[in-house]
């Protein structure tokens, strides 16, 4: 098959701007490539195939007439179904989500006026609630690393995971309220960017949790993320929440020295993941050494409290917004997501009140921390893909929930709100993706995807490509 779709988001831009390959070429192939895969992989809910190629001929006309070029033009990108684009549903995952959005979420109108080329809705977990990544109604999309067993592709961004990873699209947009870009990401072998509470706009996303929810992409490299990051940061007035920060330019600052970063190790991390994570995970320490990096062994006091604090603050708001959905819908939810969302009321306004006053002091500790070294590094997650069926997992010598185990290292930045960028790190035994996680002062994204795209560039893992299951 062409080797198209596994150009990245900035390889391919740059190609089409200097037009050694054509975007109607590119969509092609990237076509063809979902049309003879992805009947497995089940990674998309809907492909805008037409739709996508007639975009690409316009895309094509503009390069060839020498006119100014979005940072992104001609590249196809796709976005998790909880994405308003305008004409089509956003199902979330579910079954009764059917009306046409009116209009394009703020992120799809700001790739679309980069140049980028919308290409089609990803598969999720049911309303972005669950870090397994399983859809009952659309089928789980199959983690690509494994041919033979049917492992959790991560969630609830599992399409995106999925599809960056097999060669699907170059960019996937996902959603993370505990971790839901980056756990993919993870147990895919693909770059996942949580930015900054606030960074990015969620105008037009269908919501789980109001402040945990963030937006990003997922990626192949730290450099495309940095390139769709510079699309997508920015105020946005349709966005309460939306920083007015000045954005950076990401891309441009790639390149700059990290000799001399302070990188905090955060030993109770690294101490709970498998044996084969924590080998890995500290090799990559050494890596950063290597390129200058002072690495110093930290402490979060209070990051043992963050997943009761997620816990009380994610239950409230997303049974506060479901709850009206449940009672006209609740037999067309897959039954373990409405059990969970039933367990919101039981709980009391001191509850979340409670979570919300934890956050502050857990913010407050990781600020501290951050005072002294400019970034954490951690395991994004503290094993490997287990198998879909799994509930529970081995680490080391214990046994603890799957569902749990997922969302150890990430749930945490959601509640800090704390930038984080997951990168491939290393592979099991058994060929399987491992993944560290650097998190940064808030709005400072600029040093953790400097630090990554260093990282990149000393290791080859992530090139690694999994195998095809045509």
């Amino acid at each position: 098959m062409s080797e198209l779709p596994w150009m990245g988001v900035v390889e391919l831009a740059r190609a089409i701007a200097a037009k050694k390959v054509s975007p109607v070429e590119v969509m092609r192939a990237q076509l063809a490539r979902i049309e003879k895969l992805d009947g497995r992989f089940k990674s998309y809910i809907s492909v805008f195939g037409e739709q996508a190629l007639e975009t690409a001929r316009h895309a094509e006309k503009a390069a060839t007439a020498g006119q100014r070029l979005g940072a992104l033009h001609g590249v196809p990108v796709a976005v998790k179904d909880l994405y308003d684009v305008q004409g089509t549903p956003t199902t979330a995952g579910s079954r009764f989500l059917k009306t046409p959005a009116q209009r394009d979420c703020t992120a799809v109108a700001r790739l679309r006026a980069a140049g980028a080329i919308i290409l089609g809705k990803l598969n999720m977990h049911e309303f972005a609630f669950g870090p397994e990544g399983i859809n009952e109604h659309f089928g789980t999309p199959w983690n690509p690393w494994d041919t033979s067993t049917h492992r959790m592709p991560g969630g609830s961004s599992s399409g995106s995971g999925v599809a960056v990873a097999a060669g699907l699209i170059p960019m996937g947009m996902g959603s993370d309220t505990g971790g839901s870009i980056r756990i993919p990401s993870a147990l895919c072998n693909t770059v996942g960017l949580k930015p900054t509470y606030g960074r990015v706009s969620r105008a037009g996303i269908w919501p789980l949790a109001w402040s945990l929810d963030h937006a990003g992409p997922l990626t192949r490299s730290v450099e495309d993320a940095a390139a769709v990051l510079g699309v997508l940061a920015g105020h946005d007035p349709a966005d309460p929440s939306s920083s007015g920060h000045a954005v950076p330019d990401y891309l441009g600052q790639l390149a700059a020295p990290v000799r001399g970063l302070r990188v905090g190790l955060l030993t109770e991390y690294v101490a709970e993941a498998d044996p084969v994570v924590q080998t890995t995970v500290r090799a990559a320490a050494q890596v950063l050494d290597g390129l200058g990096c002072t690495v110093e062994e930290v402490k979060l006091p209070l990051a043992r409290h963050g997943a009761g604090a997620s816990f009380s603050i994610l239950i409230s708001e997303a049974g506060a917004f479901h709850d009206p959905l449940m009672r006209k819908h609740g037999t067309e939810y897959s039954p373990d997501v409405f059990r969970r969302l039933l367990v919101a009321r039981f709980l009391s306004a001191g509850d979340y009140l409670k979570g919300q006053r934890a956050r502050r002091l857990i913010r407050e500790d990781v600020d501290k921390v951050l005072g002294r070294v400019d970034c954490l590094l951690t395991p994004t997650l503290p094993i490997a893909a287990p198998p879909l069926t799994a509930t529970e997992v081995d680490i080391g010598d214990r046994k603890e929930s799957a569902r749990f185990a997922l969302t150890m290292f990430t749930r945490l930045f959601n509640v800090t709100g704390h930038p984080a960028l997951a990168v491939p790190c290393g592979f099991t035994g058994e060929g399987l993706p491992l993944s560290l996680q650097l998190v940064g002062r808030a709005f400072e994204e600029a040093t953790i995807l400097r630090l990554g795209h260093a990282f990149q560039q000393a290791t080859e893992w992530h090139r690694h490509r999994p195998t095809d299951m045509g």
